[in-house]
């Protein structure tokens, strides 16, 4: 069975399929936590019950699996390389001392912590100056109230780096509300279908292809194997890397 929340913060309901599913005793779970805290008592109440954990996407926090003694194989990208290969690309049009902001995602998200931090190892690099890291809770309105907040403040930002691509787009839409467009820089994070022809016309100069649909299936086929083979929770493997690429304009 698949199962998912209506909004990417509601851990709430999260916890509360873990907990449905270990009801209807299935023999494995693969999730990508809402939180990379929250989830952790819930996961290990399932695996004391011998059901397999398996996480994608979101990474869960290290210090709170080992305070629950669980290991939990984790299938999915590097964020910070991904993001970094993102504001590497967006590099070349900064010059030092240029003034960014940073939209990040739920900020207790490990894949949201990441991210911000690959867009700074660049932005360090070329010298710009991050003048604000807000969160925009991976949504589209919320990332462009913080957007236009960071367009006000500072008239003479170059560019904002956002952790996901739906909030690049209201990060875009505070860009032209403040008659901006084509002055102010934007990237995101996900290449989300939505976002193809504001690639193609440069209101987002790039994003990150991490295949979250391929995720899904590599956690699965760990999943499948493992219970096939007998495997216990000791048993699997501390981490599964998938693939992250940078998407511009002229991505095929």
């Amino acid at each position: 069975m698949a199962n998912g929340i209506k909004d990417e913060t509601d851990t709430a309901a999260q916890i509360k399929m873990v907990e449905q599913m270990v009801a209807q005793r299935v023999n494995a779970i693969v999730i990508a936590p809402a939180d990379s805290k929250a989830l952790v008592p819930a996961l290990k109440a399932a695996a004391d019950k011998g059901v397999l954990i398996i996480n994608i996407d979101n990474k869960l926090d290290a210090d709170a699996l080992a305070s629950k003694d669980l290991k939990v194989p984790f299938v999915g990208p590097d964020n910070r390389a991904g993001a970094k290969q993102v504001g590497d690309f967006l590099g070349k049009k900064l010059k030092s001392g240029d003034k960014v902001g940073i939209v990040e995602g739920v900020s207790t998200s490990f894949n949201g912590q990441q991210r911000t931090l690959g867009y700074q190892d660049a932005m360090k690099a070329v010298g710009a100056n991050v003048v604000s890291v807000q969160s925009g809770q991976w949504e589209i309105d919320k990332g462009n109230t913080v957007a236009a907040g960071m367009l006000r403040e500072h008239p003479d930002l170059k560019a904002i780096l956002a952790g996901n691509d739906s909030m690049a787009l209201g990060v875009v839409a505070a860009v032209k509300a403040a008659g901006r467009t084509g002055k102010v820089d934007v990237v995101g994070y996900d290449n989300i279908a939505a976002l193809k022809p504001m690639l193609k016309d440069g209101r987002v100069l790039a994003t990150a292809d991490q295949f979250a649909a391929k995720q899904a299936v590599f956690g699965i086929d760990i999943a499948l194997k493992a219970i096939a083979e007998g495997k216990k929770q000791a048993d699997l493997p501390a981490e599964v890397k998938t693939d992250v690429v940078l998407v511009t304009k002229d991505s095929k």
